[in-house]
């Protein structure tokens, strides 16, 4: 499992995700365990721990992992959240909103005449495009799942 822990962490560092959460992912992803420590963490990867903190810090704010509480003791575990997929693709509905709002911005400053404000029109149209479809899209996962809105 290792070898495919690292060859699936450097599909996701390909697409743009730091390489240590990338690796971190890629472990919980595969583990049989629902959740793991830190130092359970930092054994499979072969890593300090100082290593995994930050990049579990980065892995929670992306909304890609949670931490819970281990029963009779202070240490946490990490764990993937529920339809991991689905919740880090419909939470880009409100980044997607913000950048489509700064694309207004810089093209309101630049004046939409200028080259630089038809590239972004362009780019305001196509994320504002991504944006809407996205709920439909999600909609289609869910009931090809069988699941109700």
């Amino acid at each position: 499992m290792a070898q495919w822990v690292e060859r699936f962490a450097g599909d996701l560092a390909s697409a743009g995700m730091p390489r240590m959460p990338a690796r971190i992912f890629s472990c919980l992803l595969v583990s049989e365990e629902r959740s793991l420590s830190s130092a359970e963490l930092a054994e499979r990867l072969q890593v300090s721990p100082a290593a995994i903190s930050g990049a579990k810090r980065y892995l929670e704010q992306m909304h890609l992992i949670g931490r819970e509480s281990e029963p009779g003791s202070r240490r946490e575990r990490y764990r993937l959240h529920h339809d991991v997929w689905y919740e880090a693709v419909a939470n880009r509905d409100t980044l997607l909103t913000r950048w489509v709002s700064t694309m207004q911005a810089g093209l309101d400053a630049v004046g939409p005449e200028s080259h630089a404000g038809a590239r972004m029109a362009e780019t305001a149209a196509f994320l504002a495009f991504l944006r809407d479809d996205l709920g439909s899209v999600l909609e289609r996962w869910r009931a090809f799942r069988g699941e109700s809105s």
